[in-house]
């Protein structure tokens, strides 16, 4: 949960209603996919994706998935960056690059927990999770959601129009991350030193409980978004589209507590998410080019972006939604990475993928594509025939 799903739920609650909760819902188990997946490279192997991709493809292959997973990087930390800046600036009525540097130093004492062991950090992001959950069942206390449509809209397609396609490749990745999918395997390469099988397959069953209990609260809470944007501003208010805006049209229509429990968790989300993606990024480089950065010397580069969009005077909102587009076109690279790996008996051993667990991969990874595709055709102006039939349709 960072600042990007903040960015494209909103603007999915406020627009579209409830319609877009199904594409929340399958991003989500779309990431248990994955991840659990990434996790289970990490404990059987001892060497995370980064890794096993930079040995296992030719070099020019290796060299362009690392380009395109810094890409990835690049605009995760600005979501986070940027979205963690505009909850402090807010909530704290404070200047845009004063709440960038306040979110900076915050962010790199986070980091700097890591010199302590995993644990630590796990905790405190957990922490700042479990803020952002607690924030957002008291907003849906103030305005409760209407629950049947929540019920429906989860498990029935439907795409309204080209803009909504934007969207849903939006939060497909703002859900699914790349950059979260290299660092689960080398969160779990020798956490715990495994001896045999029978430890690897223990530690894996303990793994996917994780996964599945972790990604359904976050899940829960990123459907909570969309809710509470539909609840609170599509009747009369649907076209807002930054996080700003909904800030401020919050307080009238919900009063105060309300604004702010919206301000606390985006900071919360732009703190933890930011720490993640900055561990990412160091596991990325170091598992493809064999070195790494100091910590505080990666926080500063990856500010460079968010520093240029609020120099350009850009729409901070949609320079998240962007980003988060930007996430979903890399993903297909380290998902396909990903699921060539764990398939392979060479590797794995008897972990390998099962059929019905390939078959999974390459619907998600073939689905995520198609949004991609049809994202990019549309973005070209390239007529694609029966689209609006479809559209209409669904």
């Amino acid at each position: 949960m960072d600042p990007g799903n903040f960015a494209t739920n909103i603007q999915a609650g406020a627009r579209y209603n409830y319609d877009l909760l199904w594409v929340v819902l399958m991003a989500n188990i779309v990431a248990m996919l994955f991840q659990a997946l990434s996790a289970k490279l990490g404990i059987v192997t001892g060497s995370n994706l980064a890794e096993h991709a930079a040995r296992r493809f030719p070099f020019w292959v290796g060299r362009a998935m690392w380009i395109a997973s810094e890409i990835a990087a690049m605009a995760t930390d600005l979501a986070e960056f940027l979205g963690g800046a505009i909850g402090l600036a807010l909530l704290a009525h404070i200047p845009l690059p004063l709440g960038m540097l306040f979110t900076a130093v915050a962010t790199y004492v986070l980091l700097l927990l890591d010199r302590r062991g995993f644990r630590p950090v796990e905790l405190a992001i957990s922490g700042l999770v479990g803020l952002i959950g607690l924030c957002y069942l008291i907003e849906l206390a103030i305005r409760p959601p209407d629950w049947a449509a929540i019920a429906f809209h989860s498990v029935v397609p439907r795409i309204d129009d080209s803009a909504a396609i934007t969207l849903a490749v939006g939060i497909v990745g703002a859900t699914v991350m790349p950059h979260a999918i290299y660092l689960h395997s080398a969160l779990t390469q020798g956490r715990v030193p495994l001896h045999d099988d029978i430890e690897r397959r223990t530690a894996l069953a303990h793994s996917n409980r994780e996964v599945v209990i972790a990604l359904s609260l976050a899940g829960l809470v990123n459907m909570a978004m969309v809710a509470m944007a539909a609840a609170a501003f599509h009747a009369g208010h649907p076209d807002v589209a930054q996080i700003e805006t909904a800030y401020h049209t919050l307080g009238p229509l919900l009063g105060a507590g309300a604004a702010a429990a919206f301000m606390v968790s985006l900071i919360a989300s732009g703190l933890s998410s930011s720490a993640v993606g900055t561990m990412a990024g160091q596991v990325i480089m170091q598992g493809f080019v064999g070195f790494r950065i100091p910590i505080w010397l990666r926080r500063l580069v990856t500010m460079v972006p968010a520093i240029i969009v609020v120099a350009l005077g850009v729409d901070a909102t949609q320079a998240l939604v962007v980003s988060q587009i930007v996430l979903s076109l890399v993903l297909p690279i380290p998902i396909a990475a990903l699921l060539i790996i764990t398939s392979d008996a060479r590797v794995m051993g008897s972990f390998r993928n099962s059929r019905s667990t390939i078959a999974a991969g390459v619907f998600a990874a073939v689905l995520i594509l198609t949004l991609n595709a049809v994202l990019l055709a549309q973005t070209a102006g390239v007529h694609i025939p029966y689209l609006g039939a479809v559209l209409s349709a669904l």
